[in-house]
């Protein structure tokens, strides 16, 4: 059984692989998030909530805005801040902001927005929104429309059948958005990476439901998925491509 709380919870103990490992954003997206809200990130208030490790957080602030990471995780958090001591650190989730009302100019989630209740999260990011600020979330999603990345969608669901939950296509995550009645512009782009085939056992690692096994029962299923990617991949080098939806709600 699907247990949402424990996934949600598992990514403490796992946060050294999440950093090394998990996907990073393009300079594009930044570009578009500035266009689908109307205003630029330079100068403005960022809340970044469900935070991580700061993949997110840095690239935010290296575009010119101030931020503050939102992190439930105590290992999540205590890798960000050693990674980026520079960046403020609140431990917090995004259904419960404390924030005072109209302090921010963005509130955005990167690869976190599902782990929360939108009926909760949503009324939270507008109250602490300033007039003219933007919700945005976006998700990096393998491409599995890729035959090997189907392959390797298809081997997780039938080794860890009780654990494994893909959270949901565009269209669901779409959908909690605009149940709210608000405005939700959108945009999608297409990325790939190439890495060693160990940094995507490492991805695969900090993944929930991989993170909420005991290790000697992901292990097992680790070192087949390494031998299958590296028949698919000979060199070792893996090329992993990415679609990355990105989700605006202005603030009315």
């Amino acid at each position: 059984m699907y247990d949402t709380t424990a996934h949600a919870n598992s990514f403490g103990p796992v946060a050294a692989q999440y950093q090394a490992a998990r996907p990073s954003y393009p300079d594009a997206l930044f570009d578009e998030l500035e266009r689908l809200a109307g205003r630029p990130l330079p100068g403005a208030d960022v809340l970044d909530v469900g935070a991580g490790t700061g993949i997110a957080t840095r690239l935010l602030a290296g575009r010119g805005a101030r931020v503050i990471a939102v992190e439930p995780s105590d290992g999540m958090a205590a890798v960000l801040r050693e990674v980026s001591p520079q960046i403020p650190v609140v431990k917090a989730a995004g259904d419960e902001l404390p924030f005072h009302d109209a302090s921010a100019d963005f509130v955005t989630y990167a690869q976190a927005f599902h782990w929360t209740e939108p009926e909760r999260s949503v009324p939270e990011a507008l109250r602490v929104l300033r007039p003219g600020g933007a919700l945005a979330v976006w998700w990096n999603v393998k491409d599995y429309e890729v035959p090997w990345l189907a392959a390797q969608q298809e081997r997780t669901a039938a080794a860890l059948p009780s654990s494994y939950h893909h959270y949901g296509g565009v269209n669901v995550r779409h959908e909690a958005l605009t149940r709210t009645g608000l405005e939700v512009r959108s945009a999608r782009l297409r990325w790939e990476r190439t890495l060693p085939v160990e940094q995507v056992i490492d991805d695969l690692t900090s993944r929930s439901y991989f993170a909420v096994l005991e290790p000697e029962q992901r292990a097992p299923v680790l070192a087949a998925e390494r031998e299958a990617l590296l028949a698919e991949f000979p060199d070792g080098q893996v090329v992993e491509p990415y679609l990355l939806d990105v989700f605006v709600v202005p603030k009315p």
